[in-house]
């Protein structure tokens, strides 16, 4: 359940209990609250456990300037870092910050990794179950990990061939494509899901999650509610209380995509997040607008589409080799 917030106690005592409930006001998604208290604990204890507000931004300095120097991280894993204690500060303490000066990660531009066609239905062919089915979206529907893992029986409209992301990062929601093929198994999927949830309530285990404000008004929630790839086992749930069953767990899938690409022989650095490239990369070179690929893969900026006509070669159509221009 790592998604679920844990418990805090109320009235919260501690400082990163304390800093905790803060967040959750502020309605952060879990994942930030998470990373921003493990980079704001790492703050701390790299200065000796001392108070933050007993801190100075010439400590905050030497923190973000340690990570880059001696840990090596990279451009993005600073910037989270960045935020975590910026938040902290300005938001959590209300203390000002002077102008920071600390050494930056160097940018160097990357391309991400993707599957050719036949390398993605290989890696697929290699799968088998619930992980194969949450693998072929996240190719077929440009999907995270993480949103495959939390899709409900509600997130699937098979009328329109569509599928809702809700909730995802950065607490967006958006609309992508559900592919045809997939139908079959995701209405088999779906019964799977229901029937797993009638044995749950004969046994005295029915309730179902349901996330946010949705809870208070959803006393009783339907199947459509049921998540549709329900985790093998009933847990505690540690918001509740309630033991119930809650969707499986993304690093079931991970686990497995990792397996099939090491059984698939592919030589590429590549993972579930491979697949999300790939679905870009294929519908970019099919003749889809970059526009419409950044709305089906809920990008707000669409900047950072524009690398998959890197990857593609769109940004040299219609430009010859001067090797090949002289032999012509």
């Amino acid at each position: 359940m790592e998604d679920l917030p844990r418990p805090i106690p109320n009235p919260p005592v501690r400082f990163m209990d304390r800093l905790r409930a803060f967040m959750r006001t502020k309605r952060l998604a879990y994942r930030t609250e998470d990373s921003y208290c493990r980079w704001i604990r790492d703050f701390i204890r790299y200065h000796g456990m001392q108070r933050p507000e007993g801190l100075t931004t010439r400590h905050i300095d030497q923190w973000l300037s340690h990570l880059v120097c001696d840990r090596s991280v990279s451009v993005s894993t600073q910037k989270v870092a960045l935020n975590a204690v910026v938040f902290l500060y300005r938001q959590f303490l209300q203390l000002d910050m002077d102008t920071l000066q600390f050494q930056r990660a160097l940018k160097g531009r990357r391309l991400p990794e993707v599957f050719s066609h036949e390398e993605a239905t290989k890696v697929l062919s290699l799968m088998t179950g619930p992980a194969l089915l949450a693998a072929s979206l996240m190719y077929g529907s440009g999907l995270r990990v993480m949103e495959a893992a939390r899709l409900r029986v509600r997130d699937l409209d098979f009328e329109r061939r569509s599928l809702i992301v809700r909730e995802s990062k950065g607490d967006k929601w958006r609309n992508t494509l559900l592919p045809e093929s997939l139908i079959g198994s995701l209405k088999s999927q779906v019964d799977l899901a229901i029937a797993l949830h009638r044995r749950d309530c004969e046994e005295g285990f029915g309730a179902i999650y349901v996330p946010g404000r949705q809870s208070v008004t959803n006393r009783e929630p339907g199947t459509e509610w049921l998540f549709l790839f329900p985790a093998p086992d009933r847990a505690l749930c540690p918001i509740t209380r309630v033991v119930r069953r809650h969707h499986m767990r993304e690093q079931q899938i991970r686990r497995a995509v990792r397996r099939a690409i090491r059984q698939a022989g592919i030589p590429k650095r590549a993972s579930c997040h491979t697949f999300r490239h790939s679905f870009a990369t294929n519908l970019l070179m099919a003749g889809t607008s970059i526009r419409n690929i950044q709305e089906l893969l809920g990008h707000s900026d669409v900047n950072t589409t524009m690398i998959y006509t890197h990857v593609v070669g769109k940004h040299k159509d219609n430009v010859i080799s001067p090797l090949d221009r002289s032999n012509k």
